[in-house]
């Protein structure tokens, strides 16, 4: 069977040369007579796959040597929890800009721990775009800034990196790390849950500034301590060995790629095309601010909603799945995440055209 081109937000599709080679790799690792799910996550099999993964991870990056690079569990919605729980102890206060449905959930899970201030929001424009620097209303004693640089249901991108004035700015990248260079010397946290750019679901990455592990508020988990994990190599208890092992191919497949600068030009050509043609139509609409438009999620809506079953129907027939928009948004959503090659944005394009020549 041909595989299709999969636009779902997330588990998202991988690459066809990372999932091969994990394939020829399945049974024996390395000559080693096991899978990598079958090793000890302290043997020197895994371990040594576990540090080219982080070494991989820190070259296309450019982590500094002061942070700490985690791979944990429970996705990203457990930093909702994990960030005040060891940063919110320094002050009790922390700001969140709300920019959307992920910021919403942050900002639920922040009020159980600390005092939170809204220090933005885009609600009012039923989060069509993200508050300027202009807008942000931040508090000098913040034990530290949250956001959502990119908002993966509604597809929203902040334009730029907020400046907090040394408060330490931490940032769900679920949805967009790896996809271009990102100068992480200006995060105090950086946290991704694996499954859009880096490997399947059941991996979370948090990059950690050191300084910033300290001691956790009292009645913190020991699974959640930053410091547990860090002085433990994320291995506390058994982690997520095989989604860290094929993050890990991941990793290498970037390099290969010319890393993340020319990751960069690939998906900034891709949602380039994706909205030239969205906006050169008068069938399809996108509600985004153009400078604030997600280059990994694309939502759009059909002049007539009637017809968006139809055109659910016939781009799957023709290989084009997933695009079915959030519920709470509705419409159409293309996730064009690093796996998404240009074909697959061009045959959507292509289908695009087609389903308006003939319906609008």
């Amino acid at each position: 069977m041909a595989r299709v081109y999969n636009f779902s937000a997330g588990p998202a599709a991988l690459p066809v040369e990372v999932l091969e080679r994990a394939r020829e790799e399945m049974v024996d690792w390395s000559g080693s007579g096991m899978s990598v799910m079958e090793m000890s996550h302290r043997g020197k099999e895994f371990m040594s796959i576990a540090e080219q993964a982080e070494a991989d991870l820190r070259e296309l990056m450019a982590i500094p040597g002061d942070y700490k690079v985690l791979f944990l569990q429970g996705g990203a919605s457990s930093q909702f929890a994990m960030v005040p729980m060891n940063l919110a102890g320094a002050t009790g206060k922390a700001d969140y800009i709300n920019t959307g449905a992920w910021s919403k959930k942050a900002i639920a899970e922040g009020k159980r721990y600390c005092a939170v201030n809204l220090a933005g929001s885009s609600e009012d424009s039923k989060f069509t775009t993200a508050p300027g620097q202009a807008d942000l209303a931040l508090s000098p004693d913040a034990a530290y800034v949250h956001y959502t640089p990119n908002e993966t249901i509604g597809g929203v991108e902040f334009p730029y990196i907020p400046d907090t004035a040394g408060v330490p700015l931490v940032a769900d990248m679920s949805s967009t790390m790896l996809s271009r260079p990102v100068d992480v010397s200006r995060f105090g946290i950086v946290y991704a849950g694996a499954q859009k750019n880096i490997g399947p679901a059941g991996l979370t990455v948090v990059i950690v500034r050191g300084d910033l592990i300290g001691e956790p508020l009292a009645g913190t988990p020991t699974m959640f301590s930053y410091a547990t994990q860090a002085e433990t190599g994320s291995m506390y208890n058994t982690p997520p060995t095989y989604a860290w092992y094929l993050a890990g191919l991941v990793f290498q497949w970037l390099k290969e790629r010319g890393g993340l600068a020319g990751m960069a030009e690939v998906n900034r050509r891709k949602a380039e095309a994706l909205y030239q043609a969205i906006d050169a139509s008068g069938f399809y609409t996108n509600p985004v601010d153009p400078p604030c438009r997600s280059w990994m999620n694309v939502p759009f809506t059909l002049a007539d909603p009637n017809l968006d079953s139809t055109f659910l129907q016939e781009a799957s027939a023709a290989g084009l799945k997933t695009l079915k928009g959030h519920r709470s948004v509705g419409g159409m959503r293309a996730s064009i995440y690093n796996a998404m090659p240009e074909d697959g944005v061009q045959a959507l394009i292509d289908f695009m055209a087609d389903f308006e020549k003939r319906n609008g």
